[in-house]
Protein backbone atom coordinates (compact mmCIF):
# COMPACT_ATOMS: atom_id res chain seq x y z
CA UNK A 1 0.00 0.00 0.00
CA UNK A 2 1.73 3.04 -0.98
CA UNK A 3 1.82 6.05 1.66
CA UNK A 4 0.02 10.06 0.62
CA UNK A 5 2.23 12.75 -0.21
CA UNK A 6 1.43 14.29 3.51
CA UNK A 7 2.70 10.87 5.34
CA UNK A 8 5.87 10.63 3.33
CA UNK A 9 6.02 14.52 4.01
CA UNK A 10 6.07 13.80 7.56
CA UNK A 11 8.59 10.35 7.60
CA UNK A 12 11.37 12.80 6.23
CA UNK A 13 11.20 12.44 2.65
CA UNK A 14 10.89 15.56 0.32
CA UNK A 15 10.50 16.25 -3.80
CA UNK A 16 13.66 16.14 -5.71
CA UNK A 17 13.62 17.23 -9.12
CA UNK A 18 15.94 15.31 -11.77
CA UNK A 19 17.17 16.86 -15.06
CA UNK A 20 19.16 14.11 -16.83
CA UNK A 21 20.98 14.88 -19.63
CA UNK A 22 21.89 12.07 -22.17
CA UNK A 23 22.97 10.97 -25.89
CA UNK A 24 20.82 9.12 -28.20
CA UNK A 25 22.48 5.84 -29.79
CA UNK A 26 21.89 7.12 -33.29
CA UNK A 27 22.78 11.05 -32.65
CA UNK A 28 25.30 11.12 -30.62
CA UNK A 29 26.25 15.05 -31.28
CA UNK A 30 22.46 15.83 -29.69
CA UNK A 31 22.42 16.50 -26.41
CA UNK A 32 18.68 15.56 -24.98
CA UNK A 33 17.07 15.90 -21.50
CA UNK A 34 15.05 14.14 -19.29
CA UNK A 35 12.90 15.83 -16.05
CA UNK A 36 12.15 13.06 -13.39
CA UNK A 37 10.10 13.82 -10.00
CA UNK A 38 9.59 11.80 -6.74
CA UNK A 39 9.40 11.98 -3.08
CA UNK A 40 12.87 10.96 -1.95
CA UNK A 41 14.95 10.85 1.46
CA UNK A 42 18.29 13.32 1.57
CA UNK A 43 21.00 13.09 1.39
CA UNK A 44 21.60 8.97 0.33
CA UNK A 45 18.18 9.55 -2.49
CA UNK A 46 17.52 5.87 -2.84
CA UNK A 47 14.78 6.40 -5.72
CA UNK A 48 16.55 8.52 -7.42
CA UNK A 49 19.97 6.67 -7.45
CA UNK A 50 17.40 3.29 -8.08
CA UNK A 51 16.06 5.41 -11.09
CA UNK A 52 19.54 5.73 -12.57
CA UNK A 53 20.83 2.46 -12.12
CA UNK A 54 17.88 1.54 -14.15
CA UNK A 55 18.73 4.16 -17.12
CA UNK A 56 21.93 2.61 -17.47
CA UNK A 57 20.67 -1.09 -17.26
CA UNK A 58 17.62 -1.03 -19.46
CA UNK A 59 18.03 2.42 -21.89
CA UNK A 60 19.71 2.50 -24.92
CA UNK A 61 20.90 6.28 -24.15
CA UNK A 62 23.84 6.78 -22.75
CA UNK A 63 23.98 9.44 -19.65
CA UNK A 64 25.95 12.68 -20.01
CA UNK A 65 25.21 13.96 -16.44
CA UNK A 66 22.55 14.37 -14.09
CA UNK A 67 21.48 17.68 -12.21
CA UNK A 68 19.30 17.58 -9.17
CA UNK A 69 17.98 19.29 -6.45
CA UNK A 70 15.84 18.36 -2.91
CA UNK A 71 13.30 20.57 -1.16
CA UNK A 72 11.90 19.31 1.77
CA UNK A 73 8.32 21.10 2.26
CA UNK A 74 7.49 19.72 5.84
CA UNK A 75 8.75 18.53 8.73
CA UNK A 76 7.37 16.94 11.73
CA UNK A 77 7.59 20.30 13.90
CA UNK A 78 5.71 22.08 11.40
CA UNK A 79 2.59 19.90 10.90
CA UNK A 80 -0.24 19.58 13.56
CA UNK A 81 -2.90 17.39 13.46
CA UNK A 82 -6.18 19.09 14.21
CA UNK A 83 -9.04 16.81 15.19
CA UNK A 84 -11.63 19.19 15.63
CA UNK A 85 -12.82 22.37 15.24
CA UNK A 86 -15.73 24.89 16.85
CA UNK A 87 -16.99 28.31 15.98
CA UNK A 88 -17.77 31.43 18.52
CA UNK A 89 -20.27 33.60 17.05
Amino acid sequence: MSMSETELLLKGYGLTTAEFFYRMPDFTSVLNTFVWQDYDVAPDHPRLFKFIDFWRDELDGPLHSVRFVHRKTLSAGEWQNITGEFTLH
